[in-house]
């Protein structure tokens, strides 16, 4: 017999995530647009606060806009980027001093990696379409901007993954302090605003100069931690639907390993947590994904030693495949539990 009201069957929970890029790589202030009238499809995916405006993240991780990005340093610096740069989206905290205290722990570590440090955009946002809580959690948001000249991309992508690391724990007592993406490959707009508001918020998006050709987006129904403006997803690799049931134990591995992790290429010792500890369990999964990637193993091999199918008692599977896994298994846990993922490289 049933007793209340409450009928579970009435009742889903989910994120909403999405994909879209062009097959032939043709970059275009269209797809964007797409994307985002996709993502505001999702608004019934993600959680809402009560003031009816705050949601619990939305973002977009789309490719470089190669010529939007050089307008704005043209613009605003007065430079002509050099054939190789990159550009940091940055939360900053809203005290001053604290501001101005992060921003020169990463230029500091930007220029100790031998890079150039072009200069700091303030990105316009129009903050009349945020809830009130929203609202209130708001950082600063700017844009660094990075040369790296003469370097190769993996060259660049590590020295670039060497001063975001290093910078993140020099600044570890500001919570509000967050580097939402630091490539010469893609970048993120993200935040606690509604999926329809995105736009509005970020002005840079209605910009036809922006163009991309491939785009993450994501709506967040937060679970198992309060939103935050750092945990709206997508994160630098990937867009997360589901829960990481072995978190902790993933958390703690790759603390345990830590000491086993060796690169040629970079100074792991020097960089901070292998995965953070506070953020979300996406959050961490994308740290790992980052982690290895950079470090030179193929996004693929990467994100199947993350999350590996049950393959033990498939008998259909190719016999080189199930070595991999098997291999595999010896060196890494599952990060399990029921997860959708989107990504880009």
């Amino acid at each position: 017999m049933k007793a209340g009201l409450y009928q579970p069957d009435e009742f889903k929970d989910n994120c909403g995530f999405g994909l879209i890029a062009h097959m032939q790589g043709e970059p275009s202030h269209h797809l964007l647009q797409t994307a985002v009238q996709a993502l505001t499809c999702m608004t019934h995916r993600g959680g809402i606060n009560a003031d009816g405006k705050t949601g619990d993240g939305c973002g977009l991780l789309i490719q470089k806009p190669d010529g939007f990005l050089r307008a704005m340093a043209k613009e605003h610096f007065g430079a002509d980027l050099p054939r190789q740069y990159a550009v940091g989206m940055v939360f900053l905290n809203q005290d001053d001093a604290k501001a101005d205290a992060a921003r020169e722990n990463m230029n500091r570590e930007i220029l100790a990696e031998g890079l150039e440090l072009v200069g700091w955009r303030q990105v316009p946002i129009d903050t009349s379409v945020l809830g009130r809580l929203a609202l209130e959690r708001l950082p600063k948001i700017e844009q660094v901007y990075i040369g790296g000249e003469g370097l190769s991309d993996q060259e660049f992508a590590i020295k670039l993954f060497s001063a975001r690391r290093r910078s993140s724990v020099s600044n570890a007592a500001d919570t509000d302090h967050y580097i939402c993406s630091f490539s010469h490959k893609t970048i993120i707009y993200k935040g606690l605003m509604m999926p329809a508001d995105l736009t509005a918020f970020f002005p840079d998006l209605s910009d036809e100069r922006l163009q991309t050709a491939i785009c993450v987006f994501h709506q967040r129904f937060s679970t198992n931690t309060l939103p935050k403006w750092p945990l709206a997803q997508p994160f630098r690799f990937l867009a997360h639907n589901g829960e990481i049931n072995t978190i902790t134990g993933n958390r703690n591995w790759a603390q345990a390993r830590r000491t086993k992790f060796t690169n040629d290429l970079m100074d792991l010792d020097e960089l901070g947590p292998l995965v953070n500890r506070v953020g979300s369990d996406s959050s961490s999964m994308d740290n790992m994904l980052e982690l290895m990637v950079t470090g030179g193993i193929d996004l693929f091999r990467g994100v199947r030693m993350i999350i590996p199918p049950a393959w033990q008692n498939v008998e259909t599977m190719d016999p080189d495949l199930r070595a991999f896994y098997e291999y595999n298994s010896m060196h890494m846990e599952p990060w399990d539990g029921p997860a959708g993922i989107a990504m880009i490289q």
